[in-house]
């Protein structure tokens, strides 16, 4: 009996676990039926992918969307839309909203906002405190979380857990991997004074390499002692690598593109704008990130998308916010880093969608497998564009690419077999619904 589908990929270039070839892709209620050669005849709509690749769904596993309590930065339907229109499909949200997302109706809150509202689907982390430790088994596991977050070092919002004892009460009573920022709170305090006013160029030197070392191995040491998995935010240093390649089976570790593209020098022409927690450092410790990479020591990719208005950034360091766009430019950087020979685009599909995947336990995401959600990004990997402001969806419009050239672009975005961006444009309703996650499905069918 021959197979029909409701929609089919057709001619394009598969890039998944199993290598890279050209084969066709069914799809029938919002699943992957088939892989292989198909007729037209055999689908409602048939879309030409000749000539493209076709990835699994990129996932971004941290993006801050600042709704509830500072809509005016972003929220979940901008901050998803600009996600879409850069071929990410899925993105885990972070805690430090205002409210904080530290309880179990702050989290249901932020559901109900994204639910059929945002273009991808979504989860987001519950933030783990002082406060919180003995609801946090419960926490973890509720529908559309992503997991606990913890602040060991301060950035933007209240959230912080600086003390040891708060961190390893945190890891006595969780499950699931959480994710950790990693600076040294005492150290940053102590090292405040070494800020320059007007010059964000001081920000490295303030919240230096040594203060995300620190923090790094009091968690991994931790983490360890406890017998839990931690998982580390947005690494930027070449001793915090040379660190965790000793320690993967407790720790995985994530790296931004920014961190991977950047150095030191982007602060001479774009001063605040580069300025993020973790910072942009000397280019000393790029290379160390990149061999890190390509060693298999880095699990994932994040954007760490973190939007603050022109407005807020032109305020003179260090009153200017940490934070840039980067949902939205994530694939077309890597791509162009996959162009240069940087990565292989199976290592970059790894990075972005097998990983997180593999790390946080999803449910049927983060592959090209029948039975799989029908994510997919669809990029033309020959293309040259140039980045600009006027194609940032994000409400600050603005990112720090602005005028970079590159090769590749994400030309669809397929979640759960809906078309929702071609070519630059929105094709469809809001459709995003709740990531599931093996550990939490609590009985729920796949």
């Amino acid at each position: 009996m021959t197979q029909t589908f409701d929609l089919l990929l057709k001619g394009g270039i598969v890039a998944n676990q199993d290598g890279v070839g050209a084969r066709d892709v069914g799809v029938k209620d919002g699943r992957i039926a088939g892989i292989g050669s198909f007729d037209r005849s055999q689908a409602g709509e048939t879309v030409d992918c000749t000539g493209l690749h076709i990835l699994p769904g990129v996932i971004d596993t941290q993006v801050h969307f600042r709704e509830p309590g500072m809509e005016h930065k972003e929220d979940l339907e901008s901050g998803s839309r600009a996600a879409v229109m850069g071929g990410v499909t899925a993105v885990f949200e972070m805690p430090n909203t205002n409210p904080l997302t530290t309880s179990a109706s702050a989290l249901e809150d932020k559901i109900g906002r994204a639910t059929a509202r945002m273009h991808c689907d979504f989860a987001f982390f519950v933030g783990g405190t002082h406060e919180n430790v003995k609801d946090l088994p419960e926490l973890e596991m509720l529908p559309g979380a992503a997991g606990i977050k913890v602040f060991i070092g301060s950035s933007t919002g209240s959230l912080l857990v600086a003390d040891d004892p708060g961190v390893r009460a945190i890891l006595k009573v969780i499950r699931r991997r959480a994710a950790f920022h990693c600076e040294d709170e005492p150290r940053l305090a102590e090292r405040r004074h070494l800020r320059v006013p007007g010059n964000a160029a001081s920000h490295p030197v303030w919240r230096d390499e040594i203060a995300a070392l620190t923090a790094t191995t009091r968690l991994v040491n931790l983490a360890r002692e406890e017998g839990k998995r931690v998982h580390v935010l947005h690494v930027t240093s070449a001793e915090e690598m040379a660190y965790l390649r000793h320690h993967k089976d407790v720790a995985t570790v994530e790296v931004t593109p920014h961190h991977l593209t950047m150095d030191a020098s982007w602060y001479d022409k774009l001063g605040s704008l580069v300025q993020m927690n973790p910072p942009v450092r000397e280019a000393r410790h790029r290379p160390a990130l990149w061999q890190a990479l390509a060693e298999g020591v880095v699990d994932v990719l994040g954007s760490d998308h973190a939007p603050h208005t022109l407005e807020e950034k032109a305020k003179p360091y260090p009153d200017s916010p940490s934070g840039m766009t980067g949902v939205q430019t994530l694939v077309p950087m890597m791509l162009d880093h996959v162009n240069a020979g940087r990565l292989t685009l199976e290592r970059f599909v790894d990075l972005s969608s097998a990983g997180p995947a593999r790390i946080f336990n999803i449910a049927t995401k983060g592959r090209i497998a029948v039975g799989y959600d029908a994510d997919f990004t669809i990029v033309d990997l020959k293309r040259h564009q140039t980045i600009r402001n006027s194609w940032i969806a994000s409400k600050p419009g603005w990112t720090p690419y602005d005028g970079v050239d590159v090769t590749g672009w994400p030309v669809g975005t397929f979640v759960r077999g809906n078309r929702v961006m071609w070519e630059g444009e929105l094709t469809g309703p809001s459709k995003g619904a709740p990531v599931r996650f093996l550990e939490a499905l609590q009985g729920t069918s796949l």
